[in-house]
Formats: C-alpha cells, structure tokens, sequence
C-alpha cells in the first residue's frame, strides 16, 4: 500500500512540474496575442493549473454527494421494506 502510495504521489508531482514547465516554455516562447488568448488577459488570476485542480476537485465533491444521496436514498427504501 505504502509502495502504490508513494509511485502516485511521486506520478502527481512530476506530472505537475511537467505542466508548469510547459506552461512556461509557452508563455516565454509564444507571441503577446496567443499568451492573451490563451492564458487570459488578467495574468493576476491564480495559475491555470490551480483552477485546474480546484474545478477538478468541485467536480469531484458534486458528484460524490450526489451518490452519496442515491445510496442513502436505495437503503432507505430497502430497510423501509
């Protein structure tokens, strides 16, 4: 458990470096018109990657509280029985 733990925290991390190199590269390497396009006009809105992971993780929470409710709602029913 402990081996499976550490290879997908070490995955995330590299996979996170990787993006944010990239990102780099394409800010440094890209015209003003494309970066605008791209990345946004506002380059004070938190990093993309960051609103990433946060929608990621609200998509996430939504769905999990939705199954949640539909298996309390099936045992309910069952025990109503």
């Amino acid at each position: 458990m402990f081996k499976r733990l550490l290879w997908i925290s070490v995955g995330v991390g590299i996979g996170v470096m990787a993006v944010t190199k990239a990102q780099a590269y394409v800010k440094a390497h890209t015209p003003e018109p494309a970066r605008q396009f791209v990345f946004g006009p506002d380059e004070e809105q938190p990093p993309i990657t960051l609103q990433t992971v946060q929608a990621l993780f609200d998509d996430f929470q939504r769905h999990r509280r939705a199954r949640e409710a539909e298996l309390n709602d099936q045992y309910l029913d069952s025990t109503a029985r």
